[in-house]
């Protein structure tokens, strides 16, 4: 299972505007904790851990480990308010998960037996079309890192979605295609040689059959 983020918080006793604006002078940004079955929990998180959450992208699709006063609990947000003018975060809400939940998360692809592949071997060059994939996945079984094996990978391959094992239960978003991951490319200067190879090729034929009607006529 893939290691969740974790975000330090601590309850809030107060609601309403005036402890939200209390909360935003101390360098907090309050937000709420719902769902999964138990009441709604007012909290406070520090503006600049969120803030470097929110920079580094895909928030929005990211498990994370709430640590409420010291106790854990997996969520995952759901949304975030901000400054019509200075654009910065102002509160923040978070979906509890329970093991059985089902979430869209965006999880990496790692390439292993780069060394040994045949392609790459041979001069060819890995070009990674998704360096991530989103999923569906279930709460209780969330892949750390979806795993493409290169070592038998040939030149001109090209790695797609249905070459890579899922856990049980998890299924891409993008249903209508097996998409492509990655592939491995010849060298230019190769490609631009079988090429003309290909262009003597068809000059010889026309030679040939050139003649052919020739000696015909």
């Amino acid at each position: 299972m893939a290691e969740s983020p974790e975000l330090l918080a601590t309850a809030r006793a107060g609601t309403g505007k005036g402890a939200a604006r209390a909360a935003r002078r101390e360098g907090l940004v309050p937000g709420v904790v719902y769902g999964g079955g138990d009441d709604p929990v007012a909290i406070n998180v520090k503006f600049n851990e969120l803030f470097k959450m929110l920079k580094a992208g895909k928030f929005l699709s990211t498990l994370l480990n709430l640590k409420i006063d010291g106790n854990d609990t997996r969520v995952i947000c759901r949304n975030v308010q901000r400054d019509v003018v200075k654009d910065l975060p102002t509160h923040v809400d978070f979906l509890r998960l329970s093991q059985k939940s089902r979430i869209n998360l965006y999880i990496p692809v790692v390439f292993e037996n780069e060394d040994i592949c045949p392609g790459l071997k041979k001069g060819g060059t890995l070009t990674v079309v998704r360096p991530e994939v989103e999923l569906k996945v279930t709460a209780s079984d969330i892949p750390e890192q979806l795993v493409v094996d290169l070592a038998e990978a040939e030149m001109g391959d090209t790695i797609t979605i249905s070459a890579i094992e899922l856990p049980k239960g998890t299924r891409p978003m993008i249903t209508d295609r097996d998409f492509v991951i990655a592939n491995i490319q010849q060298p230019r200067g190769l490609a631009a040689g079988d090429e003309d190879e290909a262009a003597e090729g068809e000059e010889a034929v026309e030679a040939t059959e050139d003649e052919a009607e020739a000696t015909e006529e």
